[in-house]
């Protein structure tokens, strides 16, 4: 149970109105004595939040959303998807983003905490044990979003990326192309292996081996990553003619350096991307790429966890949905067939 003011008293040896008063810094009551109620309320977990203390049901009928940046416009659909659903059900949105540090992990629960959030949905592909240990504490329940590790967790969404890899070296090799590489984000191990394996195996099965030096690992996921990664791509002979990205960002930027160096996409190489993040659509040339349904994705999410908010406890104390989601390639205009300098 969460605790309460009265427990807080108890331990500090003072009423429960002198509590509430320090917690809320009245000047009536002595620094000293403040700092110390406060410092056993952090000890206790206890939340003091004002929306909870004024609402006699104890529902503050918010859910937090987590993401790493709020920057990035790949979390925008999901965020949408999340919202229209839990719009019918009276609940509210309040988002943060994480910037995939602990620490800032750790200021965004408590201060969900301090908001009452009813549930968490967290859409970062990390997010540390200790800080999903403090919403456990506060009896909150969260859902992951295309975690690293989403079989830990009782409630969690994935995107089928082992499907998506294969998609993508299946429509590449049916448009002629033999010699294919992948650029990659390190830091997404479970997300860019699934991505990474699904494309090998594919090609794999196809008879096609794909080089190791044509496999290329950056530190990160954005534009400048993607520029970083397609640079040493493009000093490798013979160049590859196709290029599968991790995500849009990191092809945009695989595209940006390919023009720098007066080459053209598709005509000297073609690019993939993944996500289909609406620039993607509005670059020269349009981007083809993988269509992560990310609204399906936070409609689905967001209905996990309206499952568990609105059932009582005592009718399912043990809730466990683990599910997976498919996409589908969009085909536009940055993969075309390949040049026949390589594959004549």
């Amino acid at each position: 149970m969460r605790p309460t003011i009265k427990d807080i008293a108890k331990a500090a040896g003072v009423s429960h109105t002198t509590v509430s008063r320090a917690l809320n810094g009245n000047p009536t009551i002595s620094p000293e004595t403040i700092s110390r109620i406060r410092e056993i309320a952090e000890i206790f977990g206890y939340l003091g939040s004002a929306t909870a203390r004024g609402l006699k049901t104890n529902r503050s009928e918010v859910i937090g959303v987590v993401v790493s940046r709020i920057d990035n416009p790949y979390f925008g659909e999901i965020i949408q998807g999340i919202e229209e659903t839990i719009d019918k059900h009276g609940f509210s949105l309040v988002i943060a983003s994480s910037n995939r540090d602990p620490l800032k992990e750790r200021t965004v629960v408590h201060g969900f905490a301090r908001q009452s959030v009813e549930g968490v949905i967290i859409c970062t592909s990390s997010f540390s044990d200790e800080n999903l240990a403090v919403l456990d504490k506060y009896e909150i329940p969260f859902v992951v979003v295309n975690n690293e590790t989403p079989e830990k967790y009782n409630l969690s969404l994935k995107h089928d990326d082992l499907f998506a890899g294969s998609q993508v070296a299946q429509y590449l090799m049916e448009i002629g192309h033999k010699r294919l590489a992948y650029i990659g984000d390190a830091t997404a191990a479970r997300i860019n292996n699934e991505r990474q394996q699904g494309f090998i195996d594919e090609l794999n099965r196809n008879g096609k081996n794909i080089e190791p030096q044509i496999i290329i690992h950056s530190a990160g996921r954005q534009i400048e990553n993607g520029e970083e990664a397609m640079m040493r791509l493009l000093k490798i002979r013979p160049i590859p003619t196709a290029v599968f990205c991790f995500n849009d960002l990191m092809a945009i930027g695989a595209i940006k350096k390919i023009s720098d160096h007066h080459m053209r996409v598709p005509e000297d190489i073609s690019i993939v991307g993944f996500d289909n993040i609406p620039y993607s659509a509005y670059i020269s040339p349009a981007l083809t790429t993988f269509n992560q349904p990310k609204f399906k994705m936070g409609q689905e999410a967001a209905g996990m966890l309206l499952n568990v908010l609105e059932t009582p406890t005592d009718q399912n104390p043990n809730f466990s949905t683990q599910r997976s989601i498919l996409g589908k390639i969009l085909i536009r205009k940055s993969a075309g067939v390949p040049p026949t300098r390589i594959n004549s």
